[in-house]
């Protein structure tokens, strides 16, 4: 299936973002991580356009989108929301499932809470954070700062690819077409002929001018929706013990909230292979109601390890689980 391409207007800026699927099913929105673009997403909203209509969002300052007039003040996670709550308007979505990898899940808990924008409280139904939290951890926060701002540049686009895949290995198992696909739609050419990735390098005054942006709990605590939180099993953002305090404050005491491990990953799960549809399938429907048989289950990842999950009774942590 091959997406529309699409523009609106929001907070002042031209947004692009692809759709899938057809305009009256179920409304998805995959908003994807801090210097990628919407179409990281294609995979999944492929597998999900029979049945959902999925909106693939770059945000202001990636991809198509345009850049910042005022960067210090726009990128931050309280710009990204009245951006949010202008497209869902724009689009005449009265309710979407949301799917945000990495800073989309950030900006999803935003939304979600209506803490920044109380019209989009009760819009979104349910919230799946693809290696997202709450709480994200210093030293790797540290690491985004130092390379954000200064994205390198390069001859080629093959050598421009030969970085991503170094870069993005925790994302797990890529095809050779998705990672020249993961190139070509996130690649720009400087003045001077060379490519480099297809972002605003002022995006990193989110954490220079906001340092605390994404210490979200207040958002999450918020939430009275379902929450599915993928944590790539060898993340270094995204750690144990703050997905397990996810479980214990906000829509986790409310018995609202799950965490999955994905093995054979860290950040970020890329949300391509067929079990990683099936999280998402399941979440859709079931919620974090997991109606499946409460014995030991495998987790298979193409690409990646097998592990052994505990059964559901014993879930008090976050678990390698995989509903069947």
């Amino acid at each position: 299936m091959t997406p529309l391409s699409r523009y609106a207007t929001c907070a002042g800026y031209e947004i692009h973002y692809t759709e899938w699927g057809a305009p009256d099913a179920p409304v998805v929105v995959a908003w994807h991580g801090l210097a990628r673009t919407g179409r990281d997403m294609d995979d999944l909203a492929a597998h999900l356009a029979p049945r959902y209509r999925v909106i693939c969002p770059d945000t202001i300052g990636r991809g198509l989108s345009q850049w910042a007039r005022q960067p210090a003040e726009e990128y931050q996670l309280r710009f990204y929301a009245r951006v949010v709550a202008d497209l869902f308007d724009a689009l005449g979505i009265a309710q979407a499932h949301w799917v945000g990898t990495s800073m989309g899940g950030a900006i999803g808990t935003v939304c979600a809470s209506g803490l920044f924008e109380p019209q989009l409280k009760g819009r979104i139904r349910s919230l799946l954070l693809n290696d997202n939290a709450p709480r994200l951890a210093d030293d790797a926060l540290g690491r985004i700062k130092a390379y954000a701002g200064q994205p390198p540049a390069f001859d080629t686009v093959a050598e421009l690819e030969a970085f991503f895949r170094q870069v993005y290995q925790p994302y797990g198992w890529l095809s050779d077409a998705q990672w020249r696909r993961l190139t070509e739609t996130s690649t720009r050419r400087l003045p001077d002929g060379r490519v480099t990735p297809h972002y605003d390098p002022a995006m990193v005054q989110q954490f220079t001018h906001h340092a605390n942006d994404y210490l979200i709990w207040d958002h999450y605590d918020a939430l009275d929706i379902p929450v599915l939180c993928l944590r790539g099993e060898d993340s270094d953002l995204v750690l144990r013990e703050t997905t397990i305090e996810m479980l214990t404050r906000g829509p986790g005491a409310r018995g609202q909230a799950r965490v999955i491990e994905v093995p054979g990953c860290g950040h970020a799960p890329a949300l391509n292979v067929p079990e990683h549809y099936a999280l998402v399938d399941r979440f859709f429907v079931h919620g974090v109601q997991d109606p499946g048989p409460a014995e030991p289950v495998l987790v298979r990842t193409a690409g990646g390890p097998a592990a052994n999950a505990l059964p559901r009774s014993q879930y008090r942590a976050p678990t390698r689980l995989q509903w069947p």
